[in-house]
């Protein structure tokens, strides 16, 4: 609970700087990029004040519409208040191509508040406020640290140019990345609203196993983004094209690892009674890999700053899964739920393809920056696996040795695989 009011609190004090009007900065001001970083962490630090002040006189009410105590909700505030800064900085270290201090920095965090964590649960009876708060520690102390050498190194904390052009790009997006929230979470909530605890549990266990693979993904797509930008800049669509066709490649054999292990993993992490939740994590995979696509033909709406058209693909996709489902589940009952997550993001992934169309057509007299026709025929021939693979839930030995002649083949074209990650590094 913590975290999802975290989660919706954080885009609204922080506007969500770190993300794509950041990027956008980074190509817009290529000789001020210090001066820009602060300033973001300025405005960041401006709008969480601000939303502070309004919380505090109404105190009760909001502590009572969350659910979290004063002590609670004051600590989501500060880290609103520091984390940006470590976002940040790590999203400039992307842009730049910089990762072994990125790495360094998610490896002592990866570390330190599991550690803390297990020493603060273990000394108090407030078990989940002690992990609530040990986490919160590490990442204000984290933040606190770069929010300083931002500050330094950028030696500015207003700029009315920047704030400026940040506010405008951003602020049509807080729709989308609340719609974003709305599509994560309204399944369960509704879930739990007509049918009890017990299928949220089993839902939910099953669907954060299916999102691993988002850790991945989205990785994957961060750390391509400013490389679309600089091809993007210079017109090479040659590159764009060839490049991110095998990745999406590379994205839907990595989706298929989950829904092929399913079975057995759902066994291995979750009670007997969970086992009928193996069925929601092959739509929430097809889910992950939809997210990774469309990311994609976002990424360009982000380049040419068309804000409206990505808030408008998100909330349709957020409407229709609320719709969907109060429609839905009463007659399928909750494992539908997953179904309709993914029918939502078909449906974000064709908006955005289309948004992208129109934006590429106006600004480069193309139709598309990627090639089409193989991101079509991945797609589906992905949810043709994903389907085949369900079908082979009740053959182990099957669907294992599928797993391990897909191994074999990847042992046998090594070379040509190693040639390939090469050459994508390299572009």
């Amino acid at each position: 609970m913590f975290q999802s009011w975290y989660q919706i609190i954080s885009i609204l004090a922080t506007l969500n700087l770190s993300y794509g009007v950041f990027n956008n900065g980074m190509t817009k001001y290529p000789n001020d990029r210090n001066k820009y970083t602060a300033s973001m962490q300025g405005l960041s630090t401006v709008v969480t004040l601000l939303l502070f002040c309004v919380y505090l006189p109404f105190n009760e009410f909001f502590n009572e519409l969350t659910g979290l105590s004063t002590l609670l909700m004051v600590t989501i505030f500060a880290e609103c208040l520091a984390a940006p800064a470590l976002a940040f900085w790590s999203a400039r270290q992307r842009y730049e191509f910089k990762y072994i201090a990125l790495v360094a920095v998610t490896v002592f965090n990866a570390i330190a508040s599991p550690v803390l964590g297990l020493v603060a649960v273990n000394l108090t009876e407030e078990k989940g406020v002690a992990r609530i708060l040990s986490a919160a520690l590490i990442n204000i102390c984290i933040g606190l640290f770069f929010y300083v050498l931002n500050i330094t190194r950028g030696k500015s904390f207003f700029n009315k140019e920047y704030w400026g052009f940040a506010l405008k790009f951003n602020i049509p997006l807080i729709p989308h990345y609340l719609s974003q929230i709305v599509l994560s979470h309204s399944n369960r909530i509704m879930i739990e609203r007509m049918f009890g605890e017990t299928e949220v549990a089993i839902f939910s266990v099953a669907y954060s196993f299916s999102l691993i693979m988002n850790i991945v993904t989205g990785s994957i797509n961060s750390s391509f983004v400013p490389w679309t930008y600089h091809k993007l800049k210079e017109e090479n669509v040659d590159a764009l094209k060839k490049t991110t066709t095998f990745l999406v490649l590379g994205v839907a054999l990595i989706s298929l690892i989950p829904v092929l292990v399913a079975p057995e993993l759902m066994w291995i992490i979750a009670p007997p009674e969970y086992a009928e939740g193996v069925w929601v994590v092959p739509p929430v995979s097809a889910s992950v890999y939809l997210i990774f696509v469309y990311s994609l033909f976002a990424n360009v709406e982000f380049y040419y700053e068309k804000n409206k058209f990505i808030m408008v693909g998100s909330v349709l996709a957020a409407a229709s899964n609320i719709g969907l489902n109060l429609l839905i589940m009463p007659k399928l009952g909750y494992l539908a739920a997953g179904y309709v997550t993914l029918f939502c993001y078909v449906l974000l992934a064709v908006a955005h393809y289309i948004f992208m169309t129109k934006i590429c057509k106006e600004k480069l007299n193309i139709k598309s920056v990627y090639n089409d026709k193989m991101f079509l025929l991945i797609t589906l021939a992905y949810l043709i696996c994903t389907a085949l693979a369900m079908c082979l839930y009740n053959f182990v030995i099957l669907r294992y040795a599928i797993l391990v002649i897909a191994f074999i083949v990847l042992v046998i074209k090594r070379k040509f695989v190693k040639n390939l990650i090469k050459n994508i590094k390299a572009k």
